[in-house]
């Protein structure tokens, strides 16, 4: 299960108060009481007091009352709280005139409630601060009195593209490990700390483009900035680290879906209206508009998109990772990836798969075989109308390859026999690694299928490549499916620390250069041999994975064959990303490379990613 900042996981960490106590006091309207939740007085401590200049409250764990404000969102689920702002401020715009109050139970207040609270100043880290994210400033342990009700909600701060700085986050403190907490903010220069100056305030966007679809969870991407490196099909792609699309924003309903269901959405289309609600901030995203009032959708035509066929005298290889698949899966889904292989992918002449688990799916019961998971899809396959697949497989080692517990995903390869040939050389198994040898002058795997070095501790908990050797018309092509680790682990790029860490490209990194060694191998072998090494890099073109793989020349990406803006296979957090790659031998010059887009741009998924697929005559 995903946890949000509505869920208070238990990982999540409140700095500055006790665990205890974390109860509501709502109290009737009255007179102010010396030192309850009721009436400002001389003196009072206001919202912007409570907020400061920085990320973290100057007063973190002090004890407050007399904060005044009017009511400007409820959330009565989850991590029960509502949001409060001064109507008036202190003319800095450095300082957030909004502010959560989190109960924990019911609020018993509404929208346009003038309010005074007592509470705690709290810094609250979803998801734990080792997660690397920000904290969202609030009030704990709340008293409230409601003063009157009825009343105006203070206007919202309108996010345009003008709004947003074009700079994304100012740079850490050294010092700090990197952490830009205690600078001060710099909401003209910076959009991370404009975000921040409105924490908690009644914010707005209106008619904003859709860029990541809606989910699950009840959330979608917008952007605020029509012109914000657009992508050819309506998303916003990410092409450098240097630049993340700063007016990406996420959007959620304070409404409960049983009463307004949230809606369906997906890349292009238009969020039409205005959306209003207070700033938030949770662990899986960073900064979100909670919607008190929700625009409506306009679709924007998006459909999935279709191949071409190979010509006769092509060879086409294409790469799809399935997300899991196993026999427990729905047949829609089987019918589904089956449609995308035939109707969007043209029926290649070999598929490289990622993600295919055993028979017994997530049960986590000593299987596994995957025999009847790749049956399922072959035969889903053939109905759909294309090829009867034959597919080669190597079973790993039982919860050695990382993954969903249980599931030991791993590479596979299907092929239409009636296009190619597999050469299959006995002895390949989870242990035992593949070798170059050269016979008749040409290069050649001692097994195939075979894995590439599976005793590497690069491959520790990682899925093992599987390499294979085909003959299309006469020629040799040597093929190697990939799925490097993870990106688990790394810091977010809305983080506490700039720029963000990302321990998990150590191990991509050693996996990238055992892979290029491998390739190195082959060209040894033979200079002119064809090979293709594609799948789920997990890492982007611009990446030193990326580097790392094509350093020596052995390996060039076909993803720079593409235009910038079609450069993408997965969408996340409203960025339109590359994570899976194919990378060609010098002797591939030419080339006809496509990422299809049939997943990721669509609230509705057969998997998350998109597949790709390469053509070239051998």
């Amino acid at each position: 299960m995903r946890l949000t900042a509505r869920s208070r996981p238990a990982g999540a960490v409140l700095t500055g108060v006790l665990a205890a106590g974390l109860a509501c006091a709502l109290l009737p309207p009255s007179p102010a009481a010396a030192g309850d939740g009721a009436g400002p007085g001389a003196g009072a401590v206001r919202i912007h007091d409570i907020q400061g200049h920085t990320r973290i409250s100057p007063l973190a764990g002090q004890r407050v009352s007399g904060v005044t404000g009017i009511v400007t969102g409820v959330r009565d689920y989850g991590a029960r709280g509502f949001w409060m702002q001064d109507p008036v401020g202190d003319g800095d715009r450095r300082t957030s005139e909004g502010l959560f109050v989190y109960t924990g139970s019911a609020p018993g207040v509404e929208p346009g409630d003038e309010v005074s609270v007592a509470g705690t100043v709290t810094e609250y880290y979803d998801g734990g601060e080792e997660a690397g994210g920000q904290s969202v400033t609030q009030l704990s342990s709340p008293a409230v009195t409601v003063l009157s009700t009825g009343n105006p909600l203070p206007e919202p701060v309108m996010l345009t593209a003008d709004a947003v700085p074009d700079a994304y986050a100012p740079p850490g403190d050294p010092a700090r490990g990197g952490s830009i907490e205690d600078r001060t903010l710099r909401p003209g220069v910076w959009a991370l700390d404009l975000y921040e100056s409105l924490e908690g305030m009644n914010t707005a966007v209106a008619d904003a483009r859709v860029v990541g679809p809606s989910t699950e969870y009840h959330e979608l991407w917008v952007t605020v900035d029509p012109d914000e490196n657009p992508s050819a099909r309506g998303g916003t792609v990410y092409g450098s680290y240097h630049s993340p699309n700063p007016a990406r924003l996420k959007i959620e309903s304070l409404t409960p879906v049983a009463e307004h269901p949230f809606p369906v959405a997906n890349v292009g289309d238009v969020l039409t209206g205005v959306t209003s609600g207070p700033l938030d901030y949770d662990g899986f995203g960073g900064y979100l508009l909670a919607a008190r009032e929700l625009g409506e959708v306009t679709a924007g035509g998006l459909a999935p998109e279709a191949t071409r066929p190979q010509r006769r005298d092509e060879l086409a290889v294409a790469t799809y990772n399935v997300e899991n698949l196993h026999p427990g899966d729905d047949p829609e889904k089987f019918a589904r990836l089956a449609a995308g292989v035939v109707d969007h992918l043209a029926s290649p002449d070999i598929v490289a798969l990622e993600e295919i688990q055993d028979n017994s799916g997530p049960e986590d019961d000593g299987t596994v075989a995957a025999g009847e998971t790749l049956r399922l899809l072959t035969e889903a396959i053939a109905a759909a109308g294309g090829p009867r697949y034959e597919w080669r497989v190597i079973d790993p080692v039982d919860g050695q390859d990382g993954g969903q517990p249980g599931g030991n995903i791993r590479n596979a390869f299907l092929f239409n026999p009636a296009r190619v040939s597999f050469t299959d050389r006995p002895g390949g198994d989870a242990t035992t690694a593949t070798e170059v040898e050269r016979r008749h002058g040409r290069a050649a795997l001692s097994v195939s299928p075979g894995r590439v070095a599976p005793g590497d501790e690069a491959w520790r908990d990682s899925r093992k490549p599987l390499a294979g050797e085909f003959t299309f018309r006469g020629e040799t092509v040597f093929v190697i499916a990939v799925h490097f680790a993870s990106k688990g682990g790394d810091e977010p790029l809305y983080g506490r620390h700039q720029p963000p860490a990302r321990p998990s490209e150590e191990q991509r990194l050693a996996q990238a250069e055992a892979v290029r060694g491998f390739v190195g191998e082959i060209l040894r072998a033979q200079r002119d041999a064809d090979v293709v090494v594609l799948g789920d890099v997990n890492d982007f073109e611009f990446s030193a994975t990326t580097r790392a793989l094509t350093a020596g020349g052995a390996l060039r990406p076909a993803a720079y064959a593409l235009p910038a803006d079609e450069r993408y296979t997965y969408v996340f957090e409203g960025n339109s990303q590359v994570l899976d790659q194919t990378l060609v031998s010098p002797s591939i010059r030419r080339f006809d490379y496509d990422i299809v887009h049939v997943n990721a741009e669509f609230a509705g998924q057969a998997s998350d990613h998109d597949p790709q697929v390469l053509r070239f005559t051998p």
